[in-house]
């Protein structure tokens, strides 16, 4: 199975529809909160080229961008082969 990793915000409801997404699908995640944590959301930005709002989700390291991106390949049909479903 794949390693999942969220950075996220406490109150964020995209945050909240990625992971809602990961859990209908009983895929474990890492939950990295950035909330307050500067040095932490620039290592985030950084991973994700540059990107800066949350959620920003990174599957066995790569990264995939946010909540529609998630959404889009599940959409899609092809969230389950990247997460070795």
């Amino acid at each position: 199975m794949a390693k999942v990793e969220i950075y996220l915000t406490q109150t964020c409801p995209f945050c909240k529809r990625a992971k809602a997404l990961l859990q209908s699908k009983e895929i474990p995640f890492e939950e990295i909160d950035v909330t307050g944590d500067q040095d932490l959301r620039d290592y985030m930005t950084e991973r994700a080229n540059g990107r800066h709002t949350v959620p920003q989700i990174f599957i066995d390291g790569k990264h995939i961008g946010g909540n529609d991106n998630i959404q889009a390949l599940e959409m899609r049909g092809e969230l389950d082969a990247l997460l070795g479903l």
